[in-house]
Order: C-alpha cells, then sequence, then structure tokens
C-alpha cells in the first residue's frame, strides 16, 4: 500500500510541477495580457493543487494535513478571483484584447472607447 501512496505522490507532484512550468512558458510566448494571464491563471492553480495533493500523500501527519488542505483551499478560491481582478482593472484601463486590436485598426494601436 505504501508503494502505491508514493507513485501517487511521485505522479502528482511531477505533473503539478510541469504545469507549473508551462505556465511560465505561457507567459513568455503568448501574445497578449489576457491570454497570458489566461495560461497562467488555469495552470498554476492546477499545478499548486497537485503539488499540495502530492505533498499530502508525502506527510500522512494530521496537523501538516490540515495545513496543507487550509492552503489548497486558499488557493482554489484565491487564485481565479486574482485573475478576474486582473482581467477586469485591464479591462477599465482600456487595455484592448489583441484579437479587437486586429479587427478595429488594423493592429497598429490599441482604441480606446
Amino acid at each position: 500500500m505504501e508503494l502505491i501512496v508514493d507513485i501517487s505522490s511521485a505522479l502528482c507532484l511531477l505533473l503539478g510541477s510541469f504545469l507549473c512550468l508551462s505556465g511560465g512558458v505561457g507567459i513568455m510566448r503568448l501574445p497578449d495580457f489576457y491570454t497570458r494571464m489566461h495560461a497562467v491563471g488555469v495552470t498554476d492553480t492546477l499545478g499548486a493543487g497537485l503539488i499540495l495533493i502530492g505533498l499530502m500523500l508525502q506527510n500522512p501527519e494530521g496537523l501538516v494535513e490540515i495545513k496543507l488542505l487550509l492552503i489548497l483551499v486558499m488557493t482554489l478560491f484565491i487564485s481565479p478571483v486574482a485573475s478576474h481582478a486582473l482581467a477586469k482593472a485591464a479591462l477599465r484601463n482600456h487595455l484592448v484584447p489583441l484579437s479587437d486590436r486586429n479587427e478595429n485598426n488594423g493592429g497598429t494601436e490599441s482604441s480606446k472607447p
């Protein structure tokens, strides 16, 4: 039984690390703020969740699991709210998505409503 828990923990840690790394690549490679924010928001929330689950499986002590579970729940609530707040702030500051810039004026400059 311990072998199955160790393998599950390793898989969660590896997959979570891969997702966090792919979010970092998304920041570097994607063209505008909104696509970068989407890539990081999705991959980091899931990646952090998998890493925390993997850590919970590694250390079966009650107090450590409760702390990690509390961090997981807070991450699952805070990260999407923060992404939404960033997108809303960008829209209020007239940051136009790349697709709208290309359609409205040939992609040369952003238009302010």
